[in-house]
């Protein structure tokens, strides 16, 4: 085991270049996740509160897993800041960010770690601490320990790091009248206590009644709804904004009639979704519903798919059968694409909406029929009745009841929801469980203009689940792999200034010049009134600090402020091009 004199903390400076201010933005930034800085009066008013309104050994547990939950959350930043350190290099972050964020001033005793074999012994020497400070002021000496808070975090944080769970406790208090605190962690069965210790960390039984009490009144507004399946599909998927809820409302009103409905939108903002809502919503749910896609099919095939075929009609036609159509009988058919029908189905789709029959390909018989029709286009089907590609008469009787169904962009504040629907969703799929998305990544999905709309922001989660390791949280680079496309939210970001940001910490921040300017900033102009090339400039950037390090990609990432995959991935692009 180390000792005191043999510890020493490796300098701050990897960790002090993840922290970034956006002071314009109110953003504060360390890695991808955003932070705050608040008065530790406040904290301190808060911890009264809680005392006050919960009682001492509620208020321990719940501020013990606060904390417990702020350091698994630091701990994330280990295998990212440090790689390439040793064990014990690496553990320092958590005592340092510690100490960074001005809750305590951390300084090691002994340390003994054995990942292989699940082995941690640690003491460390606290002084200042924030929360015996507050305590000191509010309720004076102490009769047990009460820096809660700090050893949560000590302990989420080396329960992460080492894969089990570790306890810290304080065997001596600032707050009970010591000149300083002490504290001891190891796994928790080597404690004597440990049921007690385990116990702080479960969820209290206050937030179990309230939660209990919530599924009832859940319950209960259930009971008031309708048990006609018109909370289906479409209403109880995931979306809050205006303009859902207005396509919700319109399909609402559709599924009470047999109109037919055209809906419209770009592709991937889930037309088909739609559809079945309206099925499932009507009287029509206990029967067929059929979706087509009117694009995949063939032209001289799309008759016979639709409207069925009759033995003999064709070489190749050995048997009679029934087209889809004939299937969706008393139920609902979805003709996605259906600007690529050939004119002799569209006249033949005219004729079913008209007087409701229709015959096989190869047949003189007409067949009765009932069904909704829904269509679907992504193109503007009018400029394809002014150019002659689409019967005017059927567009006609499809634009009856027309629901434009918003892009992606136009309902920002339902990306959160569908994030995590499709996180839910993945996680599932491939056995895994990721801790969300970062703070910093959900910026750049909000701000992204999703092209490919909801089938695009699957793929990605999708992604971002496969890339990620378990306990982890999902960064950038884990979404948008390619920085080099033109509409990569990094980029556009970038541009209008959303996700600029500065790296340096605030004591290293450049002084203004003469003229007003800050350095880079007249760098800047310089640069940009010759010819000046981005793409050069970063592979400048990057090679001077691969040379600098001589070629440590981890110390050259912590001189460029990025993560060492991030700088990984840029290397492995430049020696392709």
């Amino acid at each position: 085991m180390a000792t005191t004199q043999e510890l020493e903390f490796p300098g701050s400076g990897d960790l002090l270049s993840q922290i970034r201010f956006e002071s314009d933005k109110g953003k504060i930034w360390l890695n991808e996740q955003r932070m705050l800085m608040i008065h530790s009066s406040v904290m301190g008013l808060l911890r009264k509160e809680l005392i006050d309104t919960l009682g001492i050994n509620r208020a321990k547990g719940f501020l013990m897993r606060f904390g417990y939950h702020s350091g698994w959350k630091d701990a994330e930043l280990v295998a990212k800041v440090r790689p390439d350190m040793s064990k014990e290099d690496a553990f320092f972050v958590g005592p340092q960010l510690h100490c960074i964020k001005g809750m305590v001033n951390v300084k090691p005793v002994a340390l003994n770690i054995d990942m292989d074999n699940g082995i941690f012994h640690g003491e460390f020497d606290w002084f200042d601490s924030y929360e015996a400070d507050v305590h000191l002021h509010d309720f004076g000496p102490a009769e047990e320990p009460i820096c809660w808070t700090l050893i949560g975090y000590a302990s989420g944080y080396t329960t992460y790091f080492m894969g089990q769970q570790v306890i810290f406790k304080e065997t001596q208090c600032a707050g009970m009248g010591h000149d300083h605190c002490h504290i001891v962690g190891k796994p928790v069965e080597q404690w004597d206590d440990q049921a007690e210790l385990e116990r702080y960390l479960l969820p209290d039984p206050i937030a179990e009644e309230l939660f209990s009490l919530q599924s009832q009144l859940s319950d209960l507004r259930d009971n008031f709804r309708s048990s006609d399946q018109s909370e289906d599909l479409l209403f109880n998927s995931v979306g809050r904004s205006g303009a859902f809820k207005n396509v919700c409302q319109l399909i609402r009103r559709a599924s009470s009639s047999r109109v037919t409905v055209l809906l419209q939108g770009e592709t991937g903002v889930g037309k088909e979704i739609v559809a079945r809502g309206l099925h499932l919503s009507s009287d029509r749910a206990d029967k067929a519903f059929v979706a087509v896609n009117c694009a995949c099919i063939p032209p001289d095939l799309i008759e016979a798919e639709l409207f069925g075929v009759e033995k003999g009609a064709f070489t190749g036609a050995v048997q009679s059968r029934e087209g889809k159509f004939e299937r969706a009988h008393g139920g609902t058919i979805f003709l996605d694409e259906v600007i690529e029908l050939s004119p002799r189905a569209q006249a033949s789709l005219l004729r079913v909406l008209q007087e409701s029959e229709m015959e096989r390909v190869g047949d003189t018989r007409t067949r009765r029929i009932d069904v909704r029709v829904v269509a679907a286009a992504n193109e503007d089907l009018e400029e394809a009745v002014r150019n002659g590609k689409f019967r005017p008469d059927l567009f006609y009787r499809l634009n009856v009841y027309p629901v434009h169904i918003p892009p992606l962009r136009d309902r920002t504040e339902d990306i959160p929801l569908l994030i995590e629907h499709f996180l839910e969703k993945y996680h599932t799929l491939y056995n895994k469980r990721t801790l969300g998305v970062s703070d910093l990544a959900m910026q750049a999905l909000m701000n992204y203009k999703w092209p490919g709309n909801i089938r695009e922001l699957e793929n990605m989660i999708e992604r971002g689940v496969i890339l990620t390791d378990n306990n982890h949280t999902i960064d950038l680079d884990a979404f948008f792999p390619s920085l080099s496309e033109p509409t990569h939210p990094l980029n556009s970001i970038k541009r209008n200034g959303t996700l600029g940001t500065e790296r340096l910490p605030l004591d290293r921040q450049p002084l203004q010049s003469d003229s007003g300017m800050l350095p880079q900033d007249l760098l800047c102009d310089q640069l940009l009134s010759e010819e000046f090339s981005l793409e050069a400039m970063e592979e400048q950037l990057i090679r001077t600090a691969m040379d600098r390090v001589e070629g440590n990609v981890s110390k050259a990432a912590r001189l460029l402020g990025m993560t060492r995959p991030q700088l990984a991935y840029r290397l492995k692009k430049l020696d392709s091009d």
